[in-house]
């Protein structure tokens, strides 16, 4: 069985609105055969955690317009109207602009209209509340960026997982194969009377052991193919015709950048650290909105209004002109006394940017970590592939002249069996190094900010 060649890594990185997000994904083609570039592009419009993080990320650029909105004022108009009916009654009094009037209609109407404006002229929070929904609009975006890398690198992880187990299927036959010519040649040989039953029987149990090595390596393969479809959001019963580039030493052995310039430039780069230096910077402006708790605030307010009603003997658009009035108000709020809530909400927000200084640091030390660790398995791989291509030529020299003496009767079936043991070994070894190198050198590419390709 072959192993996982980047144990431990785990498969999960600009405004639009639920429509728009829609769209996309009923816009996206599938292509008849799968590249890694078509499978990213793809992914990046269909994924589910990509269009959700881009949802989120459109929710917050409405809330910088809502913020930028509380500058404005507020406008708010009402009209009411009442019918009033006495039927017992002899007469009716009603007071009005003019006094008191009264009426024989035992039924009358009135109706008040008016227009009321509110603004708030100075708020010590409001500015910095905008600032800072600014400062999540744009953490919003970096999570969508963060969210479409991380789909990235787990899309090349499984493609080059799919590539590995689709040649370590090839290796596989070619082994049974050689197994069954071996057995086939054994039963010559046992008939023959040259090899007893036992090394006839060993022969045999090679063949079984090398289909059951094929079925599990196809089951692999098989798997890999499954948890590309779950993240392209492809259904698992759908074929998929995967392109199988040819990768020669080339693509193995390619110079490794510098530790430290990809470090740099991913520092600089990466949105989970930009992220990070963002969520301080929203610490930051919590804490003057926190502050702004012992400020005053400045409001005003103005209205319009007149009414009028039948039954009196002024005419409807005199009482409207004679019953306007007009009213403005300016009002100060000074906090006295708030029983310690603004000290404690900003002790708060000196202790959540402690925590998002901590996180950034957190942030650059993982950020630092999986570039040693791509780059020390890049660079170990390389090395092992060197070793193992030797190995795995002298071991196909050694097999060969084996099986020659094993048909010659010059070797017995444990020699052989050895031999081909040692040689499949040597397979395993070269393909594991080769892909594992390659792996790495992409990941540790994408991390230095460059696009992952594989020609």
């Amino acid at each position: 069985m072959m192993a996982c060649l980047l144990c431990g890594s785990t498969l999960m990185a600009q405004e639009v609105s639920t429509q728009a997000s829609s769209e996309n994904a009923e816009q996206a083609v599938r292509p008849s055969q799968w590249t890694l570039q078509s499978c990213i592009d793809y992914a990046l419009q269909q994924n589910i955690t990509i269009r959700r993080n881009r949802l989120t990320a459109a929710s917050s650029d409405i809330d910088v317009l809502t913020a930028k909105a509380d500058f404005l004022p507020s406008i708010t108009g009402s009209l009411s109207g009442s019918l009033r009916n006495s039927p017992w009654a002899q007469s009716s009094m009603s007071f009005t602009g003019e006094g008191i009037s009264s009426t024989s209609n035992k039924t009358s109407y009135s109706s008040n209209a008016s227009v009321n404006l509110n603004w708030t002229l100075f708020n010590g929070r409001r500015l910095n509340t905008l600032k800072q929904n600014e400062v999540n609009a744009e953490i919003s975006d970096l999570n969508v960026e963060e969210s479409e890398n991380t789909i990235i690198q787990n899309i090349t992880q499984l493609y080059i997982q799919i590539l590995y187990s689709a040649e370590a299927v090839k290796v596989n036959e070619a082994n049974l194969e050689l197994s069954k010519a071996n057995l086939e040649r054994g039963q010559q040989m046992f008939d023959a009377g040259s090899i007893s039953k036992v090394d006839l029987a060993q022969l045999q149990t090679q063949v079984s052991q090398d289909e059951y090595s094929l079925v599990n390596v196809e089951a692999q393969l098989i798997d890999y193919k499954l948890q590309l479809k779950q993240l392209l959001e492809i259904e698992g019963d759908e074929e998929m015709d995967i392109y199988m580039p040819e990768l020669s030493d080339e693509n193995v052995l390619t110079l490794l950048p510098e530790k430290n310039e990809v470090y740099m430039t991913a520092l600089a780069n990466r949105p989970e650290i930009l992220s990070a230096q963002k969520n301080i910077d929203a610490a930051d402006l919590n804490i003057k909105i926190q502050k702004a708790g012992y400020l005053p605030s400045l409001s005003m307010s103005a209205s319009a209004g007149t009414n009028a009603m039948t039954g009196i003997n002024t005419g409807f658009g005199q009482q409207v002109k004679k019953n306007e009035s007009n009213n403005v108000s300016l009002n100060l709020s000074i906090p006295i006394f708030d029983k310690r809530q603004t000290k404690s909400n900003i002790q708060k927000a000196k202790i959540q940017k402690n925590q998002q200084e901590l996180a950034l640091q957190d942030a650059q030390k993982t950020l630092y970590r999986n570039i040693e660790n791509l780059w020390q398995n890049a660079n170990t791989a390389q090395k092992q592939y060197i070793a193992a291509s030797a190995n795995l030529e002298s071991s196909q020299t050694s097999y060969n002249m084996t099986q020659e003496q094993f048909n010659l009767g010059m070797k017995n079936t444990i020699e052989l069996l050895q031999e081909r043991n040692n040689l499949l070994s040597a397979q395993q070894q070269r393909l594991q190094a080769k892909y594992t190198a390659i792996m790495n050198e992409q990941l540790l590419k994408f991390y230095a900010g460059d696009n992952i390709t594989l020609e």
